[in-house]
């Protein structure tokens, strides 16, 4: 399994469009072949701090999913919500298998 947390702090006035913007990511991602998960993960501490969990049969399905209508355009709509950049940290799932 190919797993990619992806960091996102947005900016506070921002919090709830992003969440909703998100979910129509998220409700698509679900769908797409060789999706295994996609959960949305929200900080307790600081609600402006978000961990999208992705995680995809293989390296090739997580950059089939960069191609999607639905995440292109969840990209372009919440890029000037971001109070700094996201980051993408990539991890081979090893359990469950």
């Amino acid at each position: 399994m190919y797993v990619t947390l992806v960091y996102v702090h947005v900016h506070p006035e921002r919090v709830e469009q992003f969440i909703e913007a998100t979910r129509a990511n998220h409700e698509a991602s679900v769908k797409e072949p060789g999706n295994r998960r996609f959960d949305v993960l929200q900080s307790v501490d600081d609600p402006a701090r978000f961990v999208l969990y992705e995680a995809y049969e293989d390296k090739e399905a997580a950059l089939a999913h960069k191609q999607t209508e639905h995440y292109l355009e969840w990209r372009e709509t919440v890029a000037d919500w971001m109070a700094e950049g996201r980051r993408g940290v990539s991890y081979r799932g090893l359990f469950p298998a």
